[in-house]
């Protein structure tokens, strides 16, 4: 399910940063780029910093390891990754 404000709901900027997004590479932003511009006090800074930690933080697993647990967790849930 996608919400129509975070598909839409962006300020001028970001827009135009889609938009710019779109035409180099010919397909449509990913849902997950668009929630993070759409609200980055809440998505984008919070989960990236968690993200960046889960994936590049110590760990018993390698970075390449931990990179493909979470393409095969998006593959099972059919994600675009």
């Amino acid at each position: 399910m996608r919400l129509a404000k975070v598909s839409h709901g962006h300020t001028f900027k970001k827009r135009m940063l889609l938009r710019f997004i779109r035409l180099v590479s010919r397909k449509e932003p990913p849902d997950v780029v668009k929630t993070l511009l759409y609200r980055p006090e809440f998505y984008g800074k919070p989960f990236s910093h968690l993200l960046q930690i889960a994936l590049r933080g110590p760990s018993y697993w390698t970075v390449g390891e931990r990179e493909l647990f979470a393409a095969m967790t998006a593959k099972i849930e059919a994600c675009h990754f």
